[in-house]
């Protein structure tokens, strides 16, 4: 099974900085069951302090049924997010497999409009799997910048204006 092998990791490096990242975290034996407003609500709150201490913006989250996906940038050069997806999967109240999967995107696909497709795609899982007919009616997905409660995540550009902020106010930190 899958789940129970350790995947390859690429060097700690590629996971830093500015690195661009998605993950997807699967629940052991596909357990289902879980998800729920007071999950989402219990998940925006750990991925908000998980961001705040690993200077990252969250480009797009959602949680499925027996799974989760992230896509995370990092904000600072001292971003880490081999130490951020330990720290969140530690504060979710779910058994995992073993390690999340990760697929570090390459400088073309960091592209703002290749990204931005990236980004749908996963927006569009809960359509894929029917759970719903259309990507808005699915509750359980949204994006996150630490620092900016008002981010639009149907606005083309609010990702990046509010992760931009974000980066300058960690600048300013040092």
């Amino acid at each position: 099974m899958w789940n129970e092998r350790r995947l390859p990791r690429l060097p700690a490096e590629f996971y830093q900085g500015s690195a661009h990242v998605m993950w997807t975290y699967v629940v052991k034996d596909r357990r289902q069951g879980w998800l729920g407003d007071a999950f989402h609500s219990l998940f925006r709150e750990t991925l908000l302090h998980t961001c705040a201490r690993y200077h990252l913006g969250c480009a797009r989250y959602v949680l499925m049924p027996d799974h989760l996906h992230l896509i995370w940038v990092g904000a600072a050069a001292r971003s880490d997010q081999l130490k951020a997806t330990k720290f969140l999967r530690r504060y979710l109240p779910l058994e995992w497999v073993k390690q999340a999967h990760d697929h570090v995107l390459r400088e073309e696909a960091r592209e703002r409009n290749a990204f931005a497709d990236t980004c749908n795609y996963l927006r569009q899982n809960p359509v894929r799997a029917k759970l719903v007919e259309s990507a808005q009616d699915w509750d359980f997905a949204g994006s996150m910048v630490p620092g900016f409660p008002d981010l639009n995540e149907w606005e083309s550009d609010s990702f990046w204006k509010c992760f931009s902020a974000y980066q300058k106010s960690l600048l300013d930190e040092t």
